[in-house]
């Protein structure tokens, strides 16, 4: 068996040049083009991580959500972080009203479901959230809506982000749950190196590669070589022989590293080339970063 393969990247609204990190030149011709569309031209997936800031998921309402539906092919489909007032305010707390909050998140994102576009529902822990709040999360998870309706089960993963989690206990009670242990690559100094492990938890499994800068904070500012991807390829034939379905993100996205990264894993996943549409944003990237090297040492 092989699992269905879904593979993105982490958000696409990005309209700067590359220079300040975003992705018009090496991906999107203009800045006025519609990036919603064009990305899901390419890509049958993405991540959307700014459901997770208040400051913008206080403004989106269903309307916000049909609208993304409407804007991309049939097949496509999202996965989407859940807000932070839920992960890291209320960190999990039934008393504090996390559940409730989590139903009216499920029920504004309703319309990418009814579409069939939903893909994972990603609940991010914060790094502060060790294993000493094992029972917070279980009472959580265990108050998790299943479905929203009789046959349509929603897809939910786990991030944990603190060495701590790095013990049986978690992976049994994800399974007991059918949720997803995220499987993660990320900088070395932040001790995460167990969720790079093969950790299939259910039918259904999650890749986030985040990137691995060291030099501040700001992860996904980095561009994985050839020889760190393929350093992945058996981990992911495992995984895949083991779920169902395999959603891969690319969260290195600054100045359309995750545009390069996520085609050239595509096509070594797969094993043969790209279609025509993909075969050419990945030489446009390439030619654009191979440039901008170029440029670095002539200066």
């Amino acid at each position: 068996m092989q699992g269905n393969l879904i593979l993105g990247c982490s958000g696409w609204n990005y309209p700067d040049t590359p220079d300040k990190g975003g992705w018009t030149g090496i991906f999107y011709p203009e800045k006025s083009t519609k990036r919603l569309h064009y990305y899901s031209q390419i890509f049958n997936t993405a991540e959307i991580d700014s459901t997770f800031y208040h400051r913008f998921y206080s403004k989106m309402t269903r309307g916000t959500f049909i609208g993304m539906a409407r804007a991309t092919p049939e097949k496509f489909q999202f996965s989407i972080k859940v807000p932070e007032t839920i992960t890291h305010r209320k960190r999990l707390s039934i008393d504090k009203g996390a559940i409730i909050d989590l139903e009216e998140f499920l029920d504004k994102i309703s319309p990418l479901k009814e579409a069939n576009k939903l893909g994972a529902v990603l609940i991010q822990l914060p790094p502060s959230f060790t294993v000493d709040d094992f029972i917070d999360i279980e009472g959580f998870l265990d108050r998790l809506p299943r479905l929203n309706s009789n046959t349509h089960y929603y897809h939910y993963a786990i991030e944990f982000r603190h060495p701590s989690w790095n013990t049986e206990g978690p992976w049994e009670m994800l399974k007991q749950y059918n949720i997803a242990a995220v499987i993660t690559d990320s900088p070395a100094k932040e001790n995460l190196q167990f969720l790079s492990n093969i950790i299939v938890t259910a039918d259904h499994s999650f890749v986030r590669f985040h990137g691995r800068n060291i030099k501040d904070h700001y992860w996904y500012n980095y561009l994985y070589s050839q020889q760190e991807l393929d350093s992945w390829m058996n981990k992911i034939s495992e995984i895949r022989s083991q779920a169902k379905i395999l959603r891969i993100y690319f969260n290195n996205h600054y100045g359309g590293n995750a545009i390069m990264n996520a085609l050239q894993f595509k096509e070594m996943i797969l094993g043969s080339a790209l279609s025509k549409n993909e075969q050419e944003a990945l030489k446009r990237a390439e030619k654009y970063i191979a440039v901008q090297k170029q440029q670095l040492k002539l200066d």
